[in-house]
């Protein structure tokens, strides 16, 4: 890309970024807007360091579910690139894939991988449509229609109805999950910058090598990545709908609504600007690529706290960093071997590690009770949330007809239809 000096005198990019100062420094007290970029091998660097934050979370998925390592890291990479460009270039975010479809995945394996792809497809269309909405009457909508007590709810259940499937894969390898699982919570709590927020793929690594050393590896898992290509395409496969499974997948919108809306107030405060007005394109851009990545093979994706922190250490912003990172994702996504070698993550690592996240996204819907100050004292609040809960956790399975719902289903479904009649009823008996 050449540079040139547009009537501000200021120096600019073909593609519309703008050089931030000589290229090199950043000043005290200043940050790298989304608009602007630092020279290009340092903008080439931050983008590396982007990729590096998303890897682990977003390989975890695909690792855990069984879908290819390399579809989803190629549709991620695509997803990225949509959002820059329906966003215009001013939310900086990487998409990766989102935890919350692990457990939709995970229960509706029986069905199938294509059937899996449909409920995937399902859940970007519905994200799509509700990105309109917000764009049409802004975002306030979102909590006229989803408070934050059924959010909270439905994400906490979404998590927590995964326990079982963490400690079965801990059980599996106990030692293997108890090094991967205190590797993770040590960096977690004392590793300094940027290395705290890697815990999980630190983790990771270190019992992947334990194993390795341990034989605890499948031999069968590491003969196919020794006979894997180093270069070649993705496996792409397409959708089929069946609405046991759609209906199984549709509560994650609820998590991807909250994650998106999330990051743009985020990234709003931390770089000064109003963005409430890409609310909406946030949810569009995110919409697509889950859809696209449904369509051809890939898991759903999200926008990634983990590149938060990316951009609040290096205090770039710059959209052309995830441009770089959204290449850098595609370009890996043309080797099998690497895919094999992600296959290679054995049970107990993967049981250490899950242990920590499926809490993790549980805590995050208690998280969002307590920002917004949910008032458990109401019975409204108190009892709704306490169905929603046990019917995610002990996966409640009922069927109508010829379709199976599980807790995730039912949860979901119960607190968003009895949250506004019990709150309707409970307003006018006052």
């Amino acid at each position: 890309m050449t540079e040139r000096a547009n009537t501000t005198g200021r120096t600019t990019t073909r593609r519309g970024w703008t050089l931030h100062g000589d290229g090199r420094r950043i000043n005290p007290g200043a940050v790298v807007a989304p608009h602007e970029r630092l020279s290009w091998p340092r903008t080439i660097g931050i983008g590396m360091q982007h990729v590096i934050a998303m890897f682990g979370a977003t390989l975890l998925v695909p690792t855990i579910t069984g879908f290819p390592v390399t579809t989803t890291l190629l549709f991620s990479g695509i997803g990225t690139a949509l959002f820059l460009i329906i966003t215009r270039g001013r939310v900086p975010s990487y998409l990766g894939s989102s935890f919350a479809f692990i457990a939709p995945l995970s229960a509706s394996a029986g069905s199938g991988p294509a059937a899996q792809l449909g409920g995937i497809v399902a859940v970007g269309i519905v994200l799509v449509l509700i990105g309109l909405v917000v764009k049409a009457a802004g975002s306030r909508i979102i909590d006229a229609v989803m408070p934050p007590v059924v959010t909270g709810a439905i994400v906490a259940l979404i998590g927590l109805n995964l326990a079982p499937t963490a400690t079965g894969s801990f059980e599996a390898q106990p030692l293997v999950a108890t090094i991967t699982l205190v590797v993770t919570l040590l960096v977690t709590v004392v590793g300094p910058g940027m290395l705290g927020r890697l815990g999980i793929l630190v983790g990771v690594i270190v019992g992947w090598i334990f194993a390795a050393f341990t034989g605890a590896i499948a031999s069968e898992r590491i003969d196919a990545m020794r006979d894997a290509a180093w270069f070649g395409l993705p496996d792409l496969r397409g959708p089929t709908f069946e609405l046991s499974v759609v209906l199984l997948a549709l509560p994650v919108v609820v998590v991807l609504v909250a994650e998106n809306v999330g990051h743009v107030k985020a990234v709003a405060a931390m770089t000064g600007r109003n963005l409430d007005d890409m609310a909406g394109n946030a949810l569009i851009a995110d919409g697509l690529a889950t859809t696209l990545a449904g369509a051809g093979g890939g898991s759903g994706t999200t926008t990634y706290a983990e590149n938060i922190g990316v951009m609040a250490a290096t205090r770039v912003y710059s959209t052309a960093a995830y441009a770089v990172a959204a290449v850098t994702a595609v370009v890996l996504a043309f080797s099998p071997k690497f895919g094999a070698l992600v296959f290679t993550v054995p049970d107990g690592v993967l049981g250490g590690a899950t242990l920590v996240l499926y809490g993790l996204i549980g805590i995050l819907g208690v998280r969002i009770w307590t920002e917004a100050k949910v008032d458990f004292t109401d019975p409204v609040n108190l009892t709704v949330a306490a169905a929603a809960l046990v019917a995610g956790i002990g996966d409640l399975t009922l069927s109508i007809g010829s379709v199976e719902l599980g807790g995730i289903a039912w949860g979901s479904i119960g607190i968003l239809v009895a949250y506004p009649l019990l709150r309707r009823l409970a307003d006018r008996r006052r």
